[in-house]
């Protein structure tokens, strides 16, 4: 039954459950690394929007080195979520098996990178920016494209802004609509997404509680910390490989 279950979540099959399971998980790692990473490294590593205008800051008071280097741990985000899409649609055109494992083992095997070789790279930098910083940076692109291309885009991990900005509409319509109720009892539910207000509310907690876990891992652990991480991510990646060809 695990090993059913753990391959389900990898098929090119996708059911409304297993994407929410896949995206409770990888939302708990975004969620460790983010947070893990912020006390390696100082950044929040998955926060493209805020990259951006510190950019913008740094340009606009002549700040140029830390303003490239903004722009270039954008770009390493970006990076990552290109990569994703070139090795899925590689899988797809040579008709592999299970499309999504070589995208999981390679975040495994930079996760590996980074909890055995962390405090090595800190000490390189390119633009003034740690290689801590931009694998971090990488990694969390190609988790992001990851889920998004998986669920049809119905799914994001790291993009917790636009979870919780999607959270509040719902909430908002709910609340008209019990207002509303009392004038008009026969008013329906003005829209109100149910099923998209729970993904919201638990890819939001996940996020949260994989934060916690990576912020005490690494303060008690350091860098080793993401080596748990990698390893969930390598048994979930061989799952399918491991099931039987006849087994449905």
């Amino acid at each position: 039954m695990p090993l059913h279950y753990l391959s389900a979540l990898t098929s090119p099959k996708r059911t409304a459950r297993t994407n929410l399971h896949l995206g409770i998980a990888l939302a708990a790692i975004a969620g460790a690394i983010n947070a893990g990473g912020f006390l390696a490294v100082g950044k929040y590593t998955s926060h493209m929007t805020g990259m951006l205008s510190e950019a913008a800051d740094d340009f606009v008071l002549g700040h140029w080195l830390p303003a490239l280097a903004a722009l270039f741990m954008l770009l390493s985000f970006a990076a990552g979520a290109a990569t994703t899409a070139m090795m899925i649609h590689f899988a797809r055109d040579h008709r592999m098996r299970y499309i999504y494992t070589p995208v999981l083992l390679l975040e495994a095997a930079l996760l590996l990178v980074f909890g055995l070789t962390g405090t090595e790279l800190q000490t390189h930098a390119l633009v003034t920016v740690s290689l801590t910083t931009v694998l971090l940076c990488y990694l969390m692109g190609l988790q992001n494209a990851l889920i998004t291309k998986i669920s049809n885009a119905e799914i994001r991990t790291t993009h917790v802004t636009g979870l919780v900005t999607d959270l509040g509409i719902e909430l908002g319509k709910l609340m008209y609509w019990r207002r509303a109720r009392k004038q008009l009892p026969d008013q329906e539910l003005a829209g109100v997404n149910i099923e998209k207000l729970r993904l919201c509310s638990v890819l939001v907690a996940a996020f949260f509680g994989g934060a916690l876990l990576g912020a005490a891992g690494f303060k008690h652990l350091g860098f080793v910390a993401t080596v748990p991480i990698a390893l969930g991510l390598i048994t979930l990646a061989l799952a399918p490989n491991l099931k039987p060809r006849g087994q449905k």
